[in-house]
């Protein structure tokens, strides 16, 4: 792709939505979609829709729409989804536990090959089919398997020197559950999901309801 049509980050984050509606459309036997289809289903105006798939060029045909099963094939290319990926998880407290037990990932090419922490009453057990590694021992897992994805599920106060460590051993893409933003170099992409802050983000709409004046 040219580097001047590069597309924005939140082009990129909305084409897994749209490579899983289209999923869905697949499976209801749709063999064409509309925008404006597209759209409704994932709250998006068919506009943006027709912007976003034209980073990756014509991709639709007017008065016809898209057609379900190229254009589900076209994106999961581009998102690499033609491929597994080896993914190592750090941090095996309960929420990283929930992560290791996830099913989904193998059945979407993403496979966890490595499950590490520093508790000692930990490393060294079998949990979801792996053993648990000390954290020393990730450089050497990262090269073995060629990881380039890490999930980090540790304390807010570890998060930064675990990523540090991920870097150096490699990684280029880092889901960080940690209650902190972490740092990286150029080139290293991060994305930060913390279940609070996005609670928080509607406890807003909630209370300015709870405190607006009776119509």
């Amino acid at each position: 792709m040219d580097k001047q049509m590069m597309p924005p980050d939140v082009v990129v984050r909305r084409l897994p939505l749209y490579a899983r509606t289209l999923a869905y459309l697949q499976q209801e036997g749709k063999k064409s979609v509309s925008s404006q289809e597209l759209g409704a289903r994932i709250n998006v105006t068919a506009a943006q829709i027709r912007k976003d798939l034209s980073y990756f060029g014509q991709l639709g045909k007017q008065g016809i729409g898209y057609n379900v099963d190229e254009l589900l094939q076209h994106i999961n290319r581009i998102l690499g989804l033609s491929q597994d990926w080896n993914v190592v998880l750090v941090g095996l407290g309960p929420l990283g536990q929930a992560i290791a037990r996830y099913s989904g990932f193998g059945e979407k090419g993403i496979h966890i090959v490595g499950l590490f922490d520093v508790d000692p009453h930990k490393v060294g057990t079998e949990f979801a089919g792996l053993t648990i590694r000390h954290v020393d021992e990730l450089p050497m897992v990262a090269r073995e398997h060629q990881v380039r994805m890490a999930i980090v599920a540790v304390s807010a106060e570890h998060a930064q020197e675990v990523v540090e460590l991920l870097v150096k051993a490699g990684v280029e893409a880092i889901l960080n559950y940690a209650p902190v933003i972490v740092q990286v170099p150029t080139g290293v992409w991060v994305r930060h999901i913390d279940p609070v802050s996005l609670l928080h983000s509607m406890t807003y709409y909630l209370a300015r309801e709870s405190t607006l004046p009776p119509a």
